[in-house]
């Protein structure tokens, strides 16, 4: 597959859409001097590149009543299971990211949960599927960086 190319256009474009995913195409044609139908066009390429891949929105979790993080550990009878676990832990909603790891953990997710004993209860769902041999958990006391955008900026300014 070959590497597609952005230009500095696109790149801008990209700025202002990784800083607020809402912001109307009109307003992005008005600051780069460009008609809002060329935004429109080159967006769609972005998309059906696969370099724009949807857009996300950002909760306050907290304010949502669900404040509290743990990353837990799994480890597997057989790395055979893996995709088997998987596919149970995706039926967990409040596992919020899974990786399949190399080291001491077969994957390593995590939670978001309301308080320590809803925790213990998503904790236990994990170590209740088939093939988990048993899991290991520790406690954010603070999510003190979660930042994707400041990533997005820097692979763009390097391309």
């Amino acid at each position: 597959m070959s590497k597609f190319r952005l230009d500095e256009v696109d790149h801008q474009i990209l700025d202002m859409l990784i800083d607020n995913t809402r912001v109307p195409f009109t307003d992005i044609a008005k600051k780069l001097l460009i008609s809002a139908g060329t935004v429109h066009v080159r967006v769609k390429k972005m998309e059906e590149a696969g370099i724009i891949q949807g857009s996300s929105l950002t909760l306050d979790y907290e304010k949502l009543g669900y404040s509290f993080i743990a990353y837990v550990g799994v480890f597997l009878h057989n790395t055979s299971q893996t995709k088997f676990v998987l596919e149970r832990i995706e039926q967990i909603p409040y596992v919020t990211v899974a990786h399949i790891t190399t080291g001491k953990f077969n994957i390593f997710c995590k939670i978001r949960a309301r308080d320590t004993k809803h925790a213990k209860e998503v904790i236990f769902m994990i170590d209740d599927i088939e093939g988990v041999y048993r899991t290991e958990t520790m406690i954010s006391l603070e999510e003190s960086i979660n930042d994707k955008k400041r990533l997005m900026h820097t692979i763009f300014k390097e391309m």
